[in-house]
């Protein structure tokens, strides 16, 4: 939904494009959904996907989570990268690139979000936050 002002489209307050794009906010934070009515927590959706509730109001993340999957991705790329889903302390997961070196990244393990948008992916990239204890195990 879009209001006009002059010869400039903008978003219409409470409309899903707002949502999922907050101005305004720290570019380097990690926002997610929450649905208003059953309290589901999502990334990037337009319907809750549990109740299909519209009443998404946008919350900033404490990016902490979680690795749940972790693939190696040597295709299109110069060099190997892995491919991660996060479930976030909040109960969303999102899907991102964990640093260090791909074979090393492991379900369970624990990260925290380094920056909410790679510059070559826009995804978020994550670091470990358990590196150093791994190198004995």
């Amino acid at each position: 939904m879009y209001h006009h002002s002059g010869n400039v489209a903008h978003p219409a307050a409470g409309s899903a494009t707002g949502l999922l794009e907050p101005q305004g906010r720290d570019p380097e934070a990690l926002y997610y959904q929450r649905c208003g009515w059953c309290g589901t927590a999502m990334y990037q959706r337009l319907l809750c996907p549990v109740c299909r509730g519209s009443e998404l109001r946008t919350e900033r993340s404490e990016g902490v989570g979680t690795v749940r999957h972790s693939t190696v991705v040597h295709r299109n790329t110069p060099a190997a990268r892995n491919v991660s889903l996060v479930e976030m302390s909040e109960g969303f997961i999102v899907r991102g690139r964990v640093m260090g070196p791909p074979i090393g990244i492991h379900s369970g393990d624990r990260v925290r979000l380094s920056t909410a948008k790679d510059p070559v992916r826009a995804e978020p990239v994550f670091q470990l936050l358990d590196e150093p204890l791994r190198a004995w195990s």
